[in-house]
């Protein structure tokens, strides 16, 4: 058995994160150089030179102009990135009253703490969530991803409530939006009308407020049938 004991600088952490996303969006679960590069910000080359460091770590399993696939050990790396990226976020969330917006770039940082026990003591601390602030799915110490059923909100019916469990667009900017119409995880969404031209929705928040949302935003909210 091959023990993994490499330790990971934080770019190459951020490298596995953003390959865990990309690979998880495409059904055959690989990625392309480009693609990787543009959702990092970087340049092909510098891409490219990363993911030399990361095979030769048998991290990933990589040709010069082929695809990218994560190996076990490189996605047990990167769910293990993501898990604590998750629990920071669910701390200063719940416990030090920072807003949804404002945890992203905090978790950022305290997502490359090393300690092991940290990590077991934090999520005992919040009583082993399954979510973060945003709906996003905490993989468990063994790596696995509790299921979250949910559709777009652009995808359902007049006259039934939902209530919203996550949200695709985690940006700044689209968070702060949700803000200020009052919607949040957990919020109850009564679609009252759909217009036909534009597909946009007047919905009745937490059964008092009403307002239109556009489909750019009903297609970044997941949401669950209550009723």
């Amino acid at each position: 058995m091959v023990i993994f004991v490499f330790m990971l600088s934080f770019t190459e952490e951020n490298y596995l994160k953003a390959l865990f996303r990309l690979t998880q969006e495409n059904s055959d679960e690989e990625a392309g150089t480009n693609e990787l590069a543009a959702n990092l910000g970087v340049k092909p080359a510098t891409a490219t030179d990363m993911l030399k460091r990361l095979k030769e770590k048998k991290l990933i399993d990589y040709e010069k102009y082929g695809k990218i696939t994560l190996t076990n050990t490189g996605k047990k790396s990167a769910l293990k990135i993501i898990r604590k990226h998750r629990l920071w976020e669910t701390f200063l969330y719940e416990k030090l009253d920072f807003s949804w917006d404002e945890v992203h770039e905090v978790a950022e940082q305290l997502e490359h703490i090393q300690s092991e026990k940290l990590l077991v003591q934090l999520d005992k601390f919040l009583g082993f969530p399954q979510f973060d602030p945003h709906g996003d799915p905490i993989p468990d110490k063994n790596g696995k991803m509790p299921l979250l059923k949910a559709m777009l909100l652009s995808e359902v019916i007049v006259n039934k409530r939902y209530k919203l469990v996550g949200v695709c667009n985690h940006s700044t900017a689209f968070l702060q939006f949700l803000n200020k119409t009052s919607l949040t995880i957990n919020n109850s969404i009564e679609v009252k009308e759909i217009q036909a031209f534009d597909k946009s929705m007047t919905v009745l928040i937490n059964n008092k407020n009403q307002t239109i949302l556009s489909n750019e935003v009903t297609q970044n909210l997941l949401v669950m049938l209550i009723g």
